[in-house]
């Protein structure tokens, strides 16, 4: 499920008779549940609304599904290996990594 950039997982509680949900790409902890795929996904939207009130209600910037950052640690021998490849390419170390990790798309027939 995706609202607003914020996506959750569901997963369905027998014992309750009820649908519990996590928003997954944030580290602060929304949660959201109902009975129904109607009721849950009210529920959702609810939540993240709420959410975003709340921070704006502390004047807090509310926490943004993936800054796009990623720290690595890398061994200091793969870390020179991958530095003097971007070189070689021309790029730089990020430039060079950014376009590794780019899926690949294939060409339309």
């Amino acid at each position: 499920m995706t609202y607003k950039g914020y996506e959750g997982v569901v997963e369905f509680d027998e014992e309750a008779g009820l649908f519990t949900g996590e928003v997954i790409n944030t580290r602060d902890v929304i949660t959201f549940q109902g009975s129904s795929v109607r009721e849950l996904t009210k529920a959702f939207h609810g939540s993240v609304d709420d959410y975003l009130k709340f921070c704006a209600s502390r004047n807090e910037e509310p926490e943004k599904p993936f800054s796009g950052t990623l720290s690595l640690r890398l061994r200091p021998k793969m870390h020179r290996h991958l530095a003097l490849e971007a070189r070689r390419h021309g790029k730089s170390l990020n430039a060079y990594l950014v376009e590794c990790l780019e899926p690949k798309t294939t060409p339309a027939p």
